[in-house]
């Protein structure tokens, strides 16, 4: 499994659709397979970061960069687990495992206020200035019982952005 000259037999799907929580149906992951081949170009049986980088959705994304260093280097069974958290049957838990994954840049199982100032950085870009976006972000922390000093665990993430229905609404300061 992996290559491009290789093909999925039904325990490789199987074991596939096990490793990424039943998320993908058996045709959903043969597609998947057949997108993964096209992206492997010197079928090596994983993916790398200039290759990720070949899908134009993916470059154009502000967060690109923090992706590639979770994606770079995927064999096919680690790419449809990163895949999975997109799609629609992810749970929320799920989801935001992910988010906390892009925030948490040096993989030490800890977001900073300066961690999230750079993801908000790379959304914002021009648009708000480095004081809205530390008034914004100080803000929503503050909203959740957390200061610009906490050190957001992955259950701090869940706590605040796995409820059902959450709806952020900050208001903007104008400079």
């Amino acid at each position: 499994m992996g290559s491009a000259s290789s093909m999925l037999t039904q325990y490789d799907i199987e074991e596939v659709q096990e490793h990424c929580d039943n998320l993908f149906s058996q045709q959903e992951i043969v597609s998947l397979y057949q997108r993964f081949c096209q992206l492997d170009r010197n079928a090596k049986g994983f993916i790398s970061a200039d290759e990720f980088l070949s899908v134009p959705e993916f470059a154009m994304n502000p967060l690109s960069q923090r992706l590639l260093k979770m994606v770079d280097g995927l064999n096919f069974k680690d790419f449809v687990a990163f895949l999975s958290a997109f799609s629609a049957k992810a749970n929320l838990q799920q989801k935001v495992q992910l988010i906390f994954k892009v925030y948490d840049s040096d993989c030490n199982g800890k977001v900073t206020f300066n961690d999230i100032l750079e993801v908000l950085q790379d959304l914002t870009g021009s648009f708000m200035s480095d004081k809205q976006r530390e008034k914004v972000l100080s803000q929503v922390l503050q909203e959740a019982g957390y200061t610009r000093e906490s050190l957001l665990l992955l259950d701090d993430f869940i706590k605040i952005f796995g409820k059902p229905g959450l709806k952020m609404e900050v208001e903007v300061p104008v400079d």
